[in-house]
């Protein structure tokens, strides 16, 4: 018998386990070992080709706002990535490579994915927002060797010199068409012979006081760490499942690549330019989509929808991102009798913690320790595990193998950091009770999300600064009804220039232009900034302002947002 075939089956004996115990979170954490993969695995070939071969259900289905829909089978998605793969290798793409794949919700992300794994090439997820420095930041430090992306964003890289291979979906001066690769007919791609440890993924993920962190995933880390997002999300072959997170980021590839198309279940999206809370319901139902995952933003939006048309054949509905509000997991349950489940992890894990299909969910609880993840929570102080209380979210690193980055790539004393002590740290903060059930707290640094992106203060403070009337900049969260949280800007004026509405106009609008639009600094406040003896800024304390401002404890005697209707509507989005 092949190692092929002996790492399919070893992966499908592990899946189909965790199929059987779904409802059984307890027996699934007692029972689940992940499976051995040999020294040869490689997920698009010992897994996706395998499921694929043959196969007429629809592997992935695309709705545009027009109504326009794009649909692929789980065999026409093997040879058309196996057609990418070919053409791709023809144009210089070798194995451990590096390729920026920049793309939006279309046919050809998920194809070129699959193209550039069976390669035994590494995949560089990038979100189409990023502008030029962005991008150049990650070809030098990704040592990227090609970049593929759509006619709209080949400016980008004019801006960017260097000796990439420029790959446009579609036709665009001076760059090869990835079209060409479906003119090839029936084309055969052996296994690159990628072992376990060889790397797969690398994503880009915001840090507190530097540039973002380069996160290394290997072939099994997500491809096989995964069958956590899988038991966590609930999935069962045949399902229709649709998850809203935007290409380029991690969650996109949880919930988008990886975990359905374990389960063997199409993956379903709507393409939309603005959230229409009506239009996303009427395509739920038509799609008969199954299994929706959604940031809370989204869940906000929905409650506040008519979900008097019920929840068509939805089945699960869950949660990540940020945290839960129990208001809106009432008002789902009260309308359409489902149980909203939340969940945990981050750029650098899997799945880690959750509230699975039958297990009772806790209010405010995002879950217990999924299987296969020994999740510990550890006194900071101390460094030992807490059996109850707050303590930071920490995996055990003498549990092997785990569901986790190799670590952060450049960057040697952060990745010492978060691995100190036997632990990954994840700088997040949490409770836990005598049931193992885990409830968000906090980050131990700065980052905060809003509407389901990850904020770094340093890089909107970075952008800031570089504003005339601008000294010194400090970004918090300010509490938001609809975005949980936006960014705030604390601002102290160079001299010469003065608070005034004028100003604040002119800093709102130099931030838009210079930072993509998930980032976008929503409100200021021009304040003296509170620091440490040491000089240091005590963002602690402008965090605890601005739940005060949201209680109405306090005013802000000259704060600007684009929020208020009656101030810059030219900047409202």
């Amino acid at each position: 018998m092949s190692s092929e075939v002996n790492a399919t089956t070893a992966y499908r004996v592990a899946r189909d386990q965790l199929l059987a115990l779904r409802g059984e979170h307890q027996r699934a954490v007692e029972e689940f070992r992940w499976p051995d993969v040999g020294n040869r695995f490689n997920w698009a070939i010992d897994w996706f080709d395998e499921i694929a071969r043959d196969n007429d259900r629809p592997a992935l289905v695309i709705v545009e706002e027009d109504g326009g829909t794009s649909e692929l089978t789980f065999a026409e998605m093997s040879h058309r990535s196996d057609q990418a793969a070919t053409w791709l290798a023809r144009h210089g793409v070798r194995k451990g490579d590096s390729v920026i794949v920049m793309l939006g919700n279309q046919i050809e992300l998920w194809e070129t994915m699959l193209a550039v794994m069976k390669l035994g090439a590494v995949i560089m997820p990038t979100t189409t927002a990023v502008g030029p420095n962005d991008l150049a930041d990650r070809i030098t430090r990704g040592d990227a060797r090609h970049v593929i992306c759509n006619p709209a964003d080949t400016r980008k890289c004019d801006e960017v010199p260097g000796g990439y291979t420029r790959i446009c979906v579609g036709q665009a001066d001076g760059w090869l068409d990835l079209h060409d690769a479906y003119d090839l007919g029936d084309v055969t791609v052996e296994h690159p012979g990628t072992s376990p440890q060889d790397r797969l993924l690398l994503y880009f993920t915001s840090g507190t006081t530097s540039r973002p962190k380069l996160v290394e995933h290997t072939q099994v880390s997500y491809p096989v760490g995964h069958l956590s997002t899988m038991y966590w999300l609930g999935l069962r072959p045949g399902d229709v499942h649709l998850n809203i997170s935007s290409p380029g980021w991690a969650k996109h590839a949880w919930s988008c690549f990886f975990a359905p198309w374990i389960a063997e279940a199409t993956v379903f999206l709507y393409n939309y330019t603005r959230f229409d809370a009506p239009a996303l319901l009427e395509q739920l139902r038509k799609q008969r989509v199954t299994s929706f995952c959604a940031p809370p933003t989204v869940w906000r939006m929905l409650i506040n929808a008519d979900l008097s048309g019920g929840p068509g054949t939805l089945r699960e509905v869950v949660g990540a991102g940020e945290p839960l509000n129990p208001e809106v997991i009432e008002q789902v349950k009260k309308h359409w009798g489902l149980t909203l489940r939340d969940g945990y992890g981050q750029t650098e894990t899997t799945a880690a913690v959750g509230n699975t299909p039958g297990s009772p969910v806790r209010p405010g609880s995002m879950g217990r320790a999924l299987p296969g993840l020994p999740v510990v929570l550890v006194d900071p102080v101390t460094g030992k595990p807490v059996e109850t209380g707050e303590g930071e979210i920490c995996l055990d690193l003498s549990q092997k193998p785990l569901p986790l980055m190799t670590g952060y790539q450049g960057d040697e004393e952060r990745h010492a950091d978060a691995m100190a002590g036997g632990w990954y740290h994840t700088g997040d903060v949490a409770t836990i009770n005598e049931e193992g059930y885990i409830t968000y707290v906090g980050r131990t640094d700065d980052v905060f999300k809003a509407s389901d992106y990850k904020i770094s203060p340093f890089e909107l403070e970075s952008v800031l600064i570089e504003h005339p009337a601008v000294a010194e900049a400090a970004v918090v969260p300010a509490p938001d009804p609809v975005r949980l949280a936006v960014p705030k800007a604390y601002i102290v004026l160079a001299p010469g220039h003065e608070p005034t509405r004028e100003t604040a106009f002119d800093i709102l609008k130099y931030a838009r232009e210079h930072l993509a639009p998930y980032q976008r600094v929503r409100r200021i406040e021009f304040f003296d900034l509170p620091k440490t003896i040491s000089g240091k800024i005590r963002r602690v304390e402008l965090r605890a302002r601005e739940n005060e401002l949201a209680v109405g404890q306090t005013g802000a005697a000259a704060e600007f947002g684009e929020w208020r209707d009656d101030q810059f509507p030219e900047l409202k989005a």
